[in-house]
């Protein structure tokens, strides 16, 4: 049983044949655009898909909804989410061209239709989400004016910002002034890399305090 079985068994034979041929062409995609480094392509499944993965733990998103992936540089985590919600619609933007080039040509080739992939920057995005996603891209007082303003008026409940981060984030989050949940990868993945890993969710009606 490989890492995805044992983390979502519910995963059918061709989502997982999908985050197989995710990796194959993500390899061949990173010798021409550096998206992450060659360690890191080493422990592909581990370190990229099961940490985009981990939104999955935290939050499900309900068919027909609308999910942004602010930053998704090499389509993470908005690609392994597209695939394990294939009736859910993945907006992917990043300012740089070259990687979206990427993401959009990853998407074509596993045939996602469920995925649209923009060089665009946040701010100026106009459509409206019920959730946002990202991965490390900057600290939530920065992070969180640029999409503030993305959410739909009447949202689900669940809607809101989730964060993929890591190490002790009790000052960055008292800095932004926002009310954040916090939830530890680690109590889903045993594996070591994940000790630290934590997906932070603000509510789309939150404002700061």
């Amino acid at each position: 049983m490989n890492l995805l079985q044992q983390h979502f068994p519910a995963f059918t034979p061709a989502q997982l044949r999908l985050f197989q041929q995710l990796e194959a062409e993500f390899r061949v995609i990173n010798e021409q655009v550096n998206l992450v480094s060659r360690a890191d392509m080493d422990n592909f499944t581990e370190r990229h898909v099961l940490h985009s993965l981990g939104l999955a733990k935290v939050v499900q998103f309900p068919k027909g909804s609308a999910v942004l992936d602010v930053g998704t540089g090499g389509g993470l985590p908005g690609l392994p989410l597209a695939i394990a919600f294939p009736e859910v619609h993945f907006h992917l933007v990043d300012s740089i061209g070259k990687k979206i080039r990427a993401v959009q040509f990853l998407a074509g080739a596993l045939g996602l239709d469920n995925v649209t992939a923009e060089h665009t920057r946040a701010e100026q995005l106009r459509p409206k989400y019920d959730f946002v996603v990202s991965r490390a891209v900057a600290r939530l007082a920065t992070f969180h004016p640029w999409i503030a303003h993305l959410f739909k008026p009447k949202g689900l409940r669940e809607s809101g910002l989730y964060c993929l981060k890591g190490g002790d984030l009790t000052e960055e989050i008292a800095e932004s002034g926002l009310v954040a949940t916090v939830t530890d990868l680690a109590q889903f993945f045993p594996e070591e890399f994940y000790e630290t890993k934590k997906v932070v969710f603000v509510p789309a009606n939150s404002r700061v305090r």
